[in-house]
């Protein structure tokens, strides 16, 4: 959505968290930590003496996908500081 098309609905989330005070090195952070994150609990989940490979992949997946997400609202971030 282009910022002119955000101004008309008057609601911009990434404005927002700016004001916030969230800055692009938190999303960063945030990003990066979600890797190690996904890490840990891929490993955590494999070391069960009943682990389910499917079930230890899922996890470690589920939360890897949050590091996309974050450093794509840290170059939004970017852009508005």
């Amino acid at each position: 959505m282009a910022k002119k098309d955000l101004e008309k609905v008057g609601f911009d989330p990434i404005e927002f968290a700016h004001d916030l005070g969230i800055q692009s090195k938190h999303a960063y952070l945030a990003g990066f930590a979600s890797v190690v994150i996904s890490l840990i609990a891929w490993l955590a989940s494999r070391g069960k003496k009943n682990h389910d490979k499917a079930q230890s992949d899922r996890w470690g997946i589920f939360i890897g996908h949050w590091a996309p997400t974050f450093f794509a609202i840290g170059i939004a971030l970017k852009q508005e500081e």
